[in-house]
């Protein structure tokens, strides 16, 4: 059996590890070495999404990561991002959008929604971008693309959009402020009713693919 000496940061605290089995992963490490139960092991596959976490910024399934491959990395769990006594904004958000039901997945959605926002402000594009050059990450559909690696049973989804919506907004709108752009106008936002799993309104590319491939029937029925 292969062991590894190690220290890791987890939320602002450093952790040595001596001997510790290489083949932990980051999950097993947080929730049975240092009882940090913020990551919930889900599917232990990396298909649902509950084990979230932030390690230097971006998010990550951590049961599927080794914890000896973070040695010196900046690790984050729901914890380092706010407790019941100091809320972060998107939790504020969650609880005022009600936008959890019984729970399990809200820590993996918040870590995932955290870096989400980081993401839009650094304009990354998504699978669903139309404008490479121009990502809008304000869309519902973005919102739901980059946010569907997390899975809720609950089917919140409706409301985590909105919760994450309202905090991204804000902080979009915050960022042009500062560098002097122009704020996005608030049609990115309309119409972002989603109900079901993951159902968002189509892009205007997927509504140009499907205007192309529907021709006019004048005739009527023969």
């Amino acid at each position: 059996m292969s062991m590894s000496s190690i220290t890791l940061r987890i939320n602002g605290e450093q952790h040595r590890f001596e001997n510790l089995d290489t083949r932990t992963t980051l999950l097993d490490l947080c929730r049975q070495h240092l009882k940090i139960t913020g990551p919930k092991k889900g599917c232990d596959h990396g298909q649902c999404g509950a084990c979230t976490i932030l390690i230097n910024g971006e998010r990550i399934n951590s049961c599927l990561t080794l914890a000896v491959m973070h040695d010196g990395d900046e690790i984050t769990t729901i914890e380092g991002i706010g407790m019941p006594e100091s809320l972060s904004d998107l939790q504020q958000a969650f609880k005022n959008h009600d936008a959890f039901q019984c729970g399990y997945c809200t820590p993996g959605q918040i870590c995932s929604a955290t870096a989400l926002i980081n993401e839009v402000k650094q304009n990354w594009p998504s699978y669903v971008t139309s404008d490479l050059k121009n990502p809008d990450g304000l869309l519902v559909q973005e919102i739901a693309e980059r946010m569907s690696g997390n899975i809720c049973r609950c089917s919140a989804y409706p409301n985590i959009i909105d919760a994450i919506s309202e905090v991204l907004k804000r902080e979009v709108a915050k960022q042009f402020d500062t560098s002097g752009s122009t704020t996005p106008t608030e049609s990115s936002v309309q119409g972002s009713a989603v109900s079901g799993i993951w159902s968002p309104p189509p892009s205007q590319t997927q509504l140009g693919n499907q205007n192309n491939k529907n021709t006019s029937n004048t005739g009527g029925r023969s």
